[in-house]
């Protein structure tokens, strides 16, 4: 039995879970009007927001029986929304990567909780905004300091559609990451800018889209993926900021883009980047993409090479 003192706490403490669990809708039948009951939404989120984690890392995220989510993960992969790959680090291991069927299934489950959270933060003020999140936040760190395992913490990051704001951002850090980085010059920020002005005032939701990357509430990265022609898609404003790389970000950003163009149907994705640039191209030679032209060119106050890269679908 509680200590007489505690009585008061423990009941302001199930008083808010009961809200909380009403305000985002646990008690539906249907985990966000969907046939995926809570847990697996849960173990779809964790395998859409990793770079193929196994099931060790899915369970420790998520504190599950290891039975449960074995049977959660035969039944996904019996439905082709998984699929296993061995670990070349651990043979005992398997990594798992949703499949485009999964990915589909799953991206009505991110709009409607990205849609129904917004939905209630517009209620609020900035200021109460801001209080709430921050709440939110001390409530984490006091029952799950270590957590989530801190490495699982450290490595968790969310992918999620560009809203308001988002296109200033990227043109401001893509011209101070470049200037401080590669010493380009403000032309550079110019040419982000006009990028960005043309995918806002000609976005097309159904053969476009930009991803933006956010760790701890911070956005840490971004791309885009616009029209070329009606075959052709070009990858452009690949960025992850310094303390946010080394977690796969950038991979996970190219793949996206690969991922949705071969599901709109486009024949190829180009894109046009320096061969200065290691860490992107590492990163665009390990998506299967190839160089197929370079120019030398004075850019941004620099001598530069440009290279054209090209990926068939």
């Amino acid at each position: 039995m509680a200590e007489p003192h505690l009585n008061g706490r423990i009941e302001t403490v199930r008083r808010f879970n009961r809200l909380y669990t009403r305000e985002i809708g646990v008690l539906q039948e249907g985990f966000l009007h969907s046939s995926f009951s809570l847990t697996e939404g849960r173990v779809l989120y964790e395998l859409a927001h990793r770079d193929k984690p196994t099931a060790t890392m899915v369970r420790a995220s998520l504190a599950l029986d290891a039975g449960y989510l074995s049977r959660i993960l035969s039944s996904f992969e019996k439905r082709g929304l998984v699929e296993k790959t061995p670990s070349e680090d651990d043979a005992r291991q398997s990594l798992l990567t949703l499949t485009d069927e999964g990915r589909r299934q799953f991206a009505p489950l991110e709009e409607r909780s990205t849609q129904q959270v917004g939905a209630m933060l517009a209620k609020l003020s900035e200021s109460e905004q801001r209080q709430l999140v921050g709440a939110m936040q001390t409530i984490e760190k006091l029952i799950s300091p270590g957590g989530e395992t801190d490495s699982a913490r450290k490595t968790s990051y969310l992918l999620r559609p560009h809203q308001p704001g988002d296109m200033g951002w990227v043109v401001h850090r893509q011209g101070v990451l470049y200037a401080q980085e590669y010493g380009y010059d403000e032309q550079f920020e110019a040419l982000a800018a006009e990028i960005v002005a043309k995918f806002i005032q000609n976005y097309d939701s159904k053969r476009e889209r930009c991803w933006i990357a956010e760790k701890d509430g911070e956005v840490v990265g971004s791309v885009f993926l616009v029209a070329k022609s009606k075959t052709i898609a070009k990858l452009r404003l690949l960025l992850v900021e310094p303390f946010a790389r080394g977690l796969g970000i950038g991979s996970r950003l190219v793949n996206e883009c690969v991922r949705f163009a071969r599901q709109v149907g486009y024949k190829k994705i180009v894109l046009w980047t320096q061969s200065e640039l290691l860490a992107a191209r590492h990163i665009y030679e390990k998506a299967g993409f190839h160089v197929v032209e370079t120019k030398p060119h004075h850019s941004f106050s620099k001598d530069l090479v440009a290279e054209v890269w090209e990926l068939a679908l």
